[in-house]
């Protein structure tokens, strides 16, 4: 039955059939070293594969055709358009508090193009993205143990086209300004969230730094199969320079 939800997932997220048949075994692994780490770990609440595969492995490629569509990136379910980068470059990604690999590793198993860096600070997080990384094989994946504000603060560390992330901090103003740090010129922000009211409320806050950061934002619906709940992806963009003055 976990197998059906899986692959009816993908085809209803508009995956080819080819594409299916390039994500499927590798996400299938990706479910067993989660089950299997989870005990220890304490990766993701959940009562069992189904709900895994819904809450968590769905949800993460729900906005999977926006992000293609922003970056111009074509993964496997065939999405593409553009922006923001050197033509021929691949585009950066990272996952800020990536903690199980959610949203980064389903994203970047359906963006073979595309490299990821997935920001984790607890140790033993970092180590099962690592060791998980390996398992898959995944050569356009990076993990970087570190506070997302450190490397924020790093001149030397790369700069991001898209830094997505879900169950992560609020979207306080101090948080947004770490966040824009990481982004490129031209780059966005993708937050998962859920319900339209809880968005507005923290977006209402968070637009006190609009004004200095440039940015503007705006929240898109994502449909997710079989999940009963509402779901959002708030896109941010900065001004044209994409990271906030100073």
């Amino acid at each position: 039955m976990t197998d059906t939800v899986l692959e009816e997932g993908l085809a209803l997220l508009n995956f080819t059939d080819r594409g299916r048949d390039n994500v499927l075994p590798l996400l299938r692994k990706y479910i067993e070293e989660i089950e299997l780490f989870n005990p220890a770990y304490g990766l993701v609440k959940v009562r069992d594969r189904e709900e895994l595969i819904v809450k968590h492995i769905l949800d993460s490629l729900a906005a999977l055709g926006i992000i293609g569509s922003i970056l111009g990136e074509t993964g496997a379910a065939g999405e593409s358009a553009g922006t923001g980068r050197a033509a021929g470059e691949q585009p950066a990604i990272a996952d800020a508090g990536s903690g199980a690999g959610f949203p980064g590793i389903p994203l970047a198993i359906a963006m073979p193009g595309a490299r990821f860096t997935l920001i984790e600070r607890m140790r033993r997080r970092a180590g099962f993205l690592r060791e998980c990384s390996a398992v898959l094989g995944l050569a356009n994946v990076a993990v970087e143990e570190t506070e997302m504000e450190k490397i924020a603060c790093d001149p030397a560390a790369g700069r991001f086209q898209a830094v997505v992330f879900r169950a992560f901090r609020p979207l306080e103003p101090g948080i947004l300004r770490g966040l824009f740090r990481l982004l490129a010129p031209g780059g966005v922000l993708a937050a998962y969230k859920g319900r339209r009211e809880a968005v507005e409320q923290e977006m209402a806050a968070a637009e006190k730094a609009m004004p200095e950061l440039g940015g503007r934002w705006e929240a898109l619906p994502l449909e997710v199969p079989f999940l009963d709940e509402e779901r959002r992806l708030v896109l941010i963009r900065g001004g044209k320079d994409g990271n906030p003055a100073g």
